[in-house]
């Protein structure tokens, strides 16, 4: 006879994270279960209607659950929202460095009025330039506030504007880049998370259904009492 496995009680565990005054709960079975986790936060409500998606990796550490900064990204609905008739768009994608960490870093620009092949050539050089020594001086702790607080932006933004004032400003992307072993286990990690959702969210639907149809079923035969009578 196969004995049945034991099924683990799970609940919930809180992770702190030190760019966020979000609450975040995870629900596993054990805390060791959910390092190495990604974590997907939308700040569209704290930034005030700023599409901005941050991502955490869970960390163990002794009795804590800690998170660090992975990445932000800005929502493709937010960037048209933006986009204007009679404008230019200018964007760019450079992989660079910060105190302690190669960088991927798209930033996004978008000109008030038409304007020359030439005038956007001279903004994403001008952009680049500017990113990659405002970067180079600062961690990636530094640089994950300062866009959250939309900082470089301004920054770049100013600087640009002696070239061609712009009517929008932004990192479109911005992301640690990791060994090629620790970004295989990271990718995995949020295959498994994505997945785990899913099933939960199919369960939930799956119980709800269920109940539904319980209750059908009640007054179903209840009705049926009451025709008898």
């Amino acid at each position: 006879m196969v004995k049945a496995k034991k099924l683990q009680k799970k609940s919930f565990f809180d992770v702190t994270s030190s760019l966020t005054a979000a609450k975040i709960s995870l629900y596993a079975a054990s805390a060791e279960e959910l390092n190495g986790r990604i974590v997907k936060l939308d700040l569209t409500r704290s930034l005030r209607g700023k599409g901005l998606e941050l991502k955490l990796k869970v960390k163990v550490e002794g009795s804590n659950l800690n998170s660090e900064p992975i990445s932000l990204e800005l929502a493709g609905s937010y960037i048209r929202r933006a986009f204007r008739k009679g404008a230019d768009y200018v964007e760019d994608s450079l992989i660079t460095e910060c105190k302690d960490a190669k960088i991927l870093i798209k930033p996004f620009m978008l000109t008030r009025n038409k304007v020359s092949r030439a005038v956007r050539r001279e903004l994403r050089n001008a952009a680049r330039e500017f990113l990659i020594s405002y970067l180079k001086i600062r961690t990636s702790k530094e640089l994950f506030t300062d866009i959250m607080t939309n900082k470089v932006q301004k920054e770049l933004s100013l600087k640009l504007k002696k070239i061609y004032p712009l009517a929008f400003c932004e990192i479109r992307i911005f992301k640690l880049l990791l060994d090629p072993v620790a970004l295989k286990v990271s990718e995995k990690a949020e295959k498994r998370e994505e997945i785990r959702a899913e099933a939960e969210k199919e369960a939930k639907i799956e119980a709800e259904i269920e109940s539904e149809e319980k209750a059908e079923k009640k007054i179903s035969k209840k009705a049926k009492i009451e025709k008898k009578e």
